[in-house]
């Protein structure tokens, strides 16, 4: 009975141990069961704490003085609008936008929008205004020809460059005041082969000059904005905007660099100093302000316009107030419209006021980089320049116009 007693009694301490780790097991599966079910609540809160970068627009607690101008200070010329583009036919749209212009003492706009051979189609649609508008043609690269064919493109015909001439010449006798080329010439055109037709090939030298023998300015938008030659990271200051079209990326081998694209346009526009050339969006350089100068100073028949570009001149406002004052005499002034009213506001904003920190369009987000700008309040000496008088040098049939619409303004 004493070996049956003492084996009870280790027995008993035995299963006491054994509880007793049994216990230890289940707490400790439970503190790890609950400190991840904490884990997991903490990071679902933060997840809905954080918004995407698409949603990221924050309410800046700057106090700084805010000037809301109307109007510009002097009648203006837009010599970038898109009448035919966002506008797409509509005539009451239209006459809508020439009360804007009234409004904010927009005297001319430069509708960019016709097919050069069929330039009577966009002449017409803005016939009723056409007082207010001054039209330009576009070259119609791809012609009838099937999208992906390149070979088939009215470009690779026999003849184009000499047809496009004839084009010419009949658009001007019609009222054409100018010829706009767009980005795809350089980054969307191709030969016949399927590859990109350069922008300074020799066979496009008869059309620079027809324009030159003319009167008829150039203008040409070349590039786009640096950040969309750079691999899309989220190093690229316009990833968000990247993530949304990323189709507006030019980077990797398809392309040519965008130093290679300008340095082509620039060789153009040195082989033809007959021709006035005019160099959209800051001659798609706004980002390098020294590299713009050093093109002025070489090339005396360019001339630049800021159109959807203040949101890089005013993240810079005393270099380009700067640069503004030095080549006050070839600066044109342009908005890549028609846009709401309220955008037209920044406008004038950044170029009149001393104002601080403010956005550059109406969307929220801002669409063109994630940052505000600042105002350069350019001298009334200059704003006349910008606004009216460097356009009416090199626009044909703008003067008459331009002086009828002022005095209108006036008199209001």
């Amino acid at each position: 009975m004493d070996r049956l007693d003492a084996f009870k009694e280790n027995m008993g301490y035995f299963q006491m141990w054994l509880d007793f780790q049994l216990n230890r097991i289940c707490w400790l599966v439970a503190s790890l069961l609950l400190t991840a079910l904490s884990n997991q609540g903490v990071g679902q809160e933060n997840n809905r704490s954080l918004p995407t970068i698409d949603q990221f627009y924050p309410s800046s607690m700057l106090k700084a003085s805010e000037t809301l101008l109307s109007r510009a200070r002097f009648p203006a010329i837009d010599v970038h609008t898109h009448m035919g583009l966002r506008l797409k036919g509509d005539r009451e749209a239209l006459q809508k936008y020439v009360e804007v212009m009234n409004r904010n003492e927009i005297a001319l706009s430069v509708s960019l929008d016709a097919r050069l051979g069929d330039e009577e189609q966009h002449l017409d649609f803005v016939g009723q205004e056409l007082d207010r508008l001054l039209v330009f043609a576009h070259i119609d690269f791809q012609g009838r020809g099937l999208k992906g064919q390149p070979a088939t493109w009215a470009c690779n015909q026999p003849g184009f460059v000499r047809t496009t001439c004839e084009q010419l010449k009949r658009a001007r006798e019609k009222g054409i005041s100018g010829l706009k080329f767009f980005k795809q010439f350089g980054l969307g055109y191709r030969d016949a082969r399927g590859q990109l037709l350069r922008i300074d090939d020799v066979r496009w030298e008869p059309i620079w000059k027809t324009c030159g023998e003319l009167g008829l300015p150039v203008i040409i938008h070349t590039g786009d904005p640096a950040a969309f030659f750079e691999p899309i990271t989220p190093e690229n200051e316009r990833y968000e905007e990247l993530h949304r079209h990323p189709e507006w990326s030019f980077h990797g081998q398809d392309f040519p660099s965008r130093a290679q694209l300008l340095q082509a346009r620039n060789r153009v526009i040195q082989r033809n100093p007959k021709t006035v050339f005019i160099g959209a969006h800051m001659a798609g350089n706004p980002e390098d302000l020294v590299a713009v100068q050093g093109w002025l100073n070489e090339l005396p028949n360019l001339y630049v316009e800021f159109a959807s570009r203040i949101a890089e001149l005013g993240r810079q406002p005393f270099t380009a107030r700067s640069f503004l004052i030095e080549n006050q005499d070839r600066v044109l002034f342009g908005t890549d419209g028609p846009w709401p009213e309220e955008r037209l506001g920044y406008y004038w904003r950044f170029l009149e006021t001393h104002d601080e920190y403010f956005p550059y369009s109406e969307k929220r987000p801002q669409p063109q980089g994630l940052w505000f700008i600042y105002g350069l309040k350019l001298p009334d000496s200059v704003l006349r320049k910008i606004y009216y008088q460097n356009a009416l040098r090199i626009l044909p049939d703008s003067e008459d116009r331009y002086r009828r619409a002022a005095a209108e303004f006036t008199r209001d």
